[in-house]
């Protein structure tokens, strides 16, 4: 199936998508500290910023409106780091890490209005 016509349809792939990219974002956001591989300095806000672009371009495939699946993912992204602070995760909150979620929240969503216009379509749905 080509791109374009993959990208069409707000259906079971693009929600199924969605749902796979929120569910390895719980597993990367809300695991253990010993089970968070080292890594060298920078490589988190590279994670950071590939995993919530990742949540706002399969977002807006499955059909979210554009300011309801950003401020919903930026919330998410600072309730991520308020969480990891205070559970028994041992892990750090960080503002530098919610800035590198927001960041990906924007390239995600201009991503997808990229997409939406070189295609000659809304950017609410490339049909």
């Amino acid at each position: 199936m080509p791109v374009r016509e993959a990208m069409q349809e707000h259906g079971p792939l693009s929600r199924g998508a969605f749902a796979v990219v929120v569910l390895l974002s719980l597993a990367v956001l809300f695991a253990p500290a010993d089970d968070v591989p080292s890594a060298p300095p920078g490589v988190d806000k590279v994670v950071h910023v590939a995993l919530f672009a990742a949540l706002a371009l399969t977002g807006r495939w499955a059909g979210i409106e554009a300011k309801a699946l950003g401020a919903g993912l930026v919330c998410y992204a600072a309730l991520s780091e308020v969480l990891q602070s205070v559970t028994p995760l041992q892990r750090s909150g960080s503002v530098a890490d919610w800035l590198a979620d927001v960041v990906g929240v924007l390239v995600g969503l201009l991503c997808w209005q990229w997409l939406a216009r070189r295609h000659g379509r809304s950017q609410d749905r490339l049909a």
